[in-house]
């Protein structure tokens, strides 16, 4: 049997535009929209997928993030045996089945590809945390996996962690932040994750004091589905470019976008609905940041705050920006969990 090709970003956003007109008609066909079963071709594919946004801009000695389709494929079912492989020295493509607990943050060390077997893979009870002060998290890959009840944070990307892609994932009920970049991590690429039911969102940037931050921290957050989390979304330290685009933003109670202490923030092509701050410059004590906005819609929100200029993203990776208006309906057939 032929392998199954990797399916492209316009591949997907065509998907998600028939699915979102399903999902307008209340058919029995959107009842049955699932990820493809999860034969052996099938997941090789997704292992060769590859990222976009920053993820994809040849840096610091690697031309991609391709994480650990170099070495073998593994199936883990219990947390030991992800504990296991996650630190080992070697690129691994590593296939989560069904629901894992573990306890506290297990470290990710470099070139690892950690998927979610078809719409019931989960990790709850702790996170991953991508590298140490002394083994990197550089060139790893998460995608279609649900993250509950974390005692800390569910993915910290820390400690100068560069090359990072995490895709199709879902996002809830942690205990800290539920996806945050730190410590001089860059290169990074959130898209199609929806996040729910928290408070604190995508921490970007360790703390005010934390200059070392300054000139990186590059990532791009598309087509990821902000439903219902109050803050952070993100809030940025330092880092310029960051890339918000495509994303959609409902109900969140406290604001959406908030760039401080002189980050370059470019804010474009966003639904805001039910979002009474959408963009902040400066947010409680931390200084201004840089933030420019164009092409997003706002429904029943606030004004957005802007101030400056940014560096352009395009200057480092070509991108298709979707139109504001039709962001909600893609992105809700696309996001999250068993749609990959």
């Amino acid at each position: 049997m032929p392998d199954t090709p990797p399916l492209s970003r316009r591949g997907l956003l065509a998907t998600a535009a028939a699915s979102a007109a399903l999902l307008a008609s209340g058919t029995a066909a959107t009842r049955a929209f699932a990820a493809p079963a999860p034969t052996p071709q099938r997941l090789s594919a997704l292992a060769a997928q590859s990222a976009d946004g920053f993820a994809s801009v040849p840096a610091l000695g690697l031309t991609t993030t391709t994480g650990g389709v170099a070495g073998p494929t593994v199936t883990v079912t219990t947390g030991a045996q992800l504990a296991d492989y996650v630190n080992r020295n070697s690129p691994y493509v590593l296939l989560v089945s069904g629901r894992i607990e573990i306890d506290g943050m297990l470290t990710v060390v470099a070139n690892k590809s950690i998927l979610g077997v078809g719409s019931t893979a989960e990790i709850t009870g702790g996170g991953l945390q991508l590298g140490s002060t002394t083994r990197p998290g550089n060139n790893v890959i998460i995608r279609n996996i649900r993250f509950t009840h974390a005692s800390d944070d569910s993915v910290s990307v820390t400690n100068r962690a560069h090359h990072v892609w995490i895709d199709h994932c879902d996002f809830s009920q942690g205990y800290d932040g539920l996806l945050d970049v730190k410590r001089e991590s860059d290169y990074v690429t959130i898209s199609w994750n929806r996040f729910h039911d928290h408070s604190k969102t995508c921490l970007l940037g360790h703390n005010d004091s934390y200059t070392a931050d300054r000139g990186k921290l590059r990532v791009t957050y598309h087509h990821n589905f902000f439903d219902g989390t109050d803050q952070r979304h993100p809030r940025v330290r330092f880092a310029e470019p960051v890339h918000v685009y495509n994303n959609h933003y409902r109900n969140n109670r406290l604001y959406g976008v908030a760039s401080t202490e002189d980050a370059g923030v470019l804010v474009e092509g966003n639904y805001f609905e039910n979002v009474p701050h959408p963009i902040y410059s400066g947010y409680d004590d931390s200084g201004p940041g840089r933030v420019v906005e164009r092409n997003n819609v706002y429904v029943n929100s606030g004004a957005p705050e802007t101030l400056g200029t940014v560096v352009e993203p395009r200057t480092f990776y070509a991108y298709t920006l979707d139109a504001a208006s039709s962001v909600p309906g893609i992105v809700a057939a696309g996001v999250g969990t068993g749609r990959i």
